[in-house]
């Protein structure tokens, strides 16, 4: 369960101040043109382009603040969705702004990047910020929010937006029937319950497991949230749950109860929280989940107070009609992805929902279920710029980091992406455990690099069928890397195995010299441990000060030679040898090992210089024993030099 918020921070949408007021005001004072009341939809399109005051709807020119680049993001006025899109702009307390559009909320805080878009808390890559008494937004989140389509043309942004001019209105106390609905719910995590006049999306969890609502007088909070439970819970043990985490958050039981009639039986608690803020928890089971339900009242003071918000709260449903029009759909995930990708890069793509999203390092994935990893790097020049030089770069990989029989390279097939023409690489690899399907998307364009790399392992068909999905779905804005970045990045996985790099460290009184194509995982040499890795290997240093050698061999001795006794044991001692290493007396373990279906060689060599006691460690799978990667390990291994 996410920690509840405080009903503190939602009373702090009902404080206005007047410099919040008059920045409000600003925002509808843009000189762009307000239609009229024709129902009919209509494409329009706003063109606006960095540096320049000048914008368009439909053709027409209208003046604007001037669009600026902030940290490499074009900010636009907030001003220009309302005029060009007849969005809604509602100021909430001192710092938040509410942009709506048909379905869409935006929800923006004025100097920070946290945002939320249909429930969804995403990380904006500019906080929105007051220039000269205009809030200025970034632009490509904000469009896509309202679920406007952003495209590139010589400079300029055009977003374009089916809109319908005139909606419907609501009254003070009645169901939110801006665009007719009545209920809310997520299609995906497969709940919904009654859209009270009073319910605002507020923040949820990044994977939409989360999602939570208040009202603008800070009054009442409503959080939700499902998990996936495999194990099927009685009222009762939802019971058991509910208590203990009540009882962990030092809150007061004031009720509780099992509820065994109605669709779904649930459990329900009242508690008092530290602030005498009063909640009444439900959690219920199906569809494999645990759904939990937290609803505060600020103004409760008896826990039979809380039985008002039965018809609320009795209304929720594990399930989700997606042919009822009545009800809004807070999910922005569609046929099983959601959006993701990176502003900086302008790159954007829909990966599996259920994958963690970490758009700053463009990495996704799930556990076992395989992953995406995107890198954009500049070209190299001379020979090797070519598109064809880096499919067979790539294609060379593959017999220098896996044996004969872990790979197969299934063939090169052509892709065009945003325009540009680029290639798919298929190719299958095995580290031991079981095969992958690896699909390497290569795109270039402007003197720049896009690599998309898509793994899925045997048996995750679900992970496999998304993948023409995901591939269709990739969008890229040639121009924003060369307007943001000058020669960036390098495929160091794809470097020259022969090349190295001399390290040193002063602290530990050594240097050696490191492959290029290693990754450094952790190299401060000035510290006691350094590490590196690579496809299917590793290699470490640790330096121990007053620690003598002779203990750390005799430890390592007794362990392996217990582990390689034991009965069904999957570690083998290859040998213990005396050895000179680096000019001093040194003791060398080499062990085989077999750890979840992967087998791998390990070897130990330790010696003491000093007060120094060294141990260094190299890994190396079966599967990626080739005669290239050993060679790497060995002129890394005998590079090693004390120094004094």
């Amino acid at each position: 369960m996410v920690k509840r918020a405080s009903t503190e921070s939602s009373r702090r949408l009902r404080r206005f101040t007047a410099g919040a007021v008059a920045a409000f005001m600003l925002f509808t004072s843009l000189s762009l043109p307000v239609w009229g009341d024709d129902v009919v939809p209509e494409k329009r399109v706003l063109t606006v382009q960095s540096g320049s005051s000048t914008a368009s709807v439909n053709g027409t020119a209208y003046t604007i603040a001037k669009p600026q680049l902030k940290q490499g993001v074009l900010m636009v006025p907030l001003g220009v969705f309302k005029k060009a899109f007849g969005s809604e702009i509602r100021l909430e307390g001192e710092n938040r702004v509410r942009l709506l559009q048909g379905s869409h909320t935006v929800v923006l805080v004025i100097d920070n990047k946290t945002a939320w878009i249909d429930g969804k808390k995403v990380q904006l890559p500019a906080e929105p910020t007051m220039v000269a008494g205009t809030l200025m937004v970034p632009l490509r989140p904000v469009a896509a929010g309202i679920g406007a389509k952003v495209s590139s043309s010589q400079g300029k942004l055009s977003i374009s937006l089916m809109v319908m001019d005139k909606e419907e209105k609501q009254g003070e106390g009645e169901i939110n029937n801006t665009t007719g609905k009545t209920r809310i719910g997520n299609s995906y995590y497969e709940w919904s319950m009654n859209y009270p006049s009073w319910m605002m999306v507020g923040r949820g969890t990044d994977d939409e497991s989360g999602a939570a609502f208040n009202d603008a007088t800070g009054r009442y909070y409503l959080e939700v949230h499902a998990s996936s439970q495999k194990v099927k819970q009685s009222p009762d043990d939802l019971l058991e749950r509910l208590l203990k985490e009540v009882n962990d958050s030092g809150d007061v039981v004031l009720h509780q109860e099992t509820v065994s009639g109605g669709t779904v039986p649930y459990a329900r608690v009242i508690s008092r929280d530290v602030d005498g803020v009063l909640w009444e928890g439900r959690q219920y089971y199906a569809n494999d989940r645990v759904y939990e339900l937290y609803f505060a009242d600020a103004e409760a003071v008896h826990y039979k107070d809380m039985d008002k918000h039965a018809g609320l709260l009795g209304s929720f449903r594990t399930t989700y009609n997606a042919g009822d029009k009545s009800a809004k759909d807070v999910s922005t995930i569609v046929n099983g992805l959601r959006e993701a990708g990176s502003e900086e890069y302008g790159i954007w793509f829909d990966v599996p929902a259920g994958w963690e999203i970490n758009n700053k390092e463009m990495l996704y994935g799930g556990e076992g279920e395989g992953y995406l990893s995107v890198s954009v790097t500049s070209a190299p020049t001379g020979a090797d710029s070519t598109l064809s030089a880096w499919a067979q770069r790539l294609k060379d990989w593959l017999p220098e980091s896996f044996v004969k029989d872990a790979y197969e390279y299934v063939g090169l097939t052509p892709v065009e992406i945003s325009g540009v023409k680029g290639q798919i690489q298929e190719v299958r690899y095995n580290f031991g455990d079981k095969w992958v399907t690896e699909y390497e998307v290569m795109i270039q364009k402007n003197g720049y690099r896009y690599y998309l790399e898509y793994a899925v392992p045997d048996g995750q068909e679900r992970a496999a069928s998304n993948w023409k999905k995901v591939l269709e779905s990739i969008e890229i804005d040639y121009e924003v890397v060369p307007e943001n970045f000058g020669r960036i990045g390098e495929e160091g996985y794809l470097t020259d195995k022969s090349k190295m790099r001399t390290k040193n460290s002063q602290a530990y009184r050594y240097h050696i010299d490191i492959p290029r194509y290693w990754e450094p995982l952790n190299d401060q040499f000035e510290q006691g441990s350094v590490e590196y890795g690579f496809a299917g290997g590793g290699f470490e240093i640790i330096a121990q000060r007053d620690v003598a050698a002779e203990y750390i061999v005799s430890n390592l001795k007794r362990y392996y030679n217990e582990a390689s006794s034991a009965s069904g044991t999957k570690v083998k001692l290859l040998g213990v040898e005396n050895i000179t290493y680096a000019g001093v007396p040194a003791v060398s373990f080499k062990v085989h090992q077999v750890k979840n279906g992967v087998g791998f060689t390990t070897q130990e060599i330790v010696f003491e210089s000093g007060n120094i006691a060294y141990t260094i460690t190299t890994t190396l799978n079966d599967a990626n024993a080739t005669d290239v990667q050993k060679a790497a390990i060995e002129r890394a291994l005998s590079s090693f030099e004390l120094v004094k």
